[in-house]
């Protein structure tokens, strides 16, 4: 069973993916709902929308040209527990050849270095060389509180200067 519905339609600007739904973001039944998230404050601060969403109206994001979907849709918890059989790479590979998206942003090195069969350590964070069919691809820095430490914006920065720059070709 799918913990958080896709947000998904055609040709959006960009599509944010999580590895899977964290345990708040699960019992909220929200995307990145826990306290300390910094994913809608950060998207409002970037300038990718307009207005700091709130976690309940998620569903809302497309009004943006912004998507939401996970790797692990049928699991939640904090990325290190998510055991590999429970990502589904070609559901999600389907996913982004369908709706072709501009942008795919993974929102932690996990999953993209899952997604990629890379090591975390040999992906850079911002623009990837690696696309999804006709798609770009972004690594941001996680937006969760666990991470902190790890905590930059400058990447997902890059990822809304790199929508904007596109959106006027």
């Amino acid at each position: 069973m799918t913990i958080l519905p896709d947000v998904l339609e055609p040709n959006l600007k960009v599509v944010f993916c999580g590895t899977a739904a964290g345990i708040a973001s699960a019992k909220a039944g929200a995307y990145y709902a826990k306290s300390t998230n910094k994913f809608w404050r950060t998207l409002h601060s970037v300038g990718l929308t307009p207005v700091k969403i709130a976690p309940a109206d998620f569903r809302t994001v497309t009004q943006y040209g912004i998507g939401l979907t996970d790797l692990a849709q049928n699991v939640s918890g904090q990325d290190h527990i998510i055991a590999q059989d429970e990502f589904d790479f070609a559901g999600f590979e389907a996913r982004i050849l369908k709706y072709k998206p501009r942008v795919v942003a993974f929102t932690s090195k996990r999953g993209a270095s899952e997604f990629f069969k890379r090591p975390t350590g040999k992906i850079a964070y911002g623009l990837q060389e690696d696309k999804i069919g006709e798609t770009a691809v972004f690594v941001l820095t996680s937006p969760s509180g666990a991470a902190g430490p790890y905590w930059d914006e400058a990447p997902w920065q890059q990822l809304a200067d790199f929508v904007k720059d596109t959106s006027e070709l």
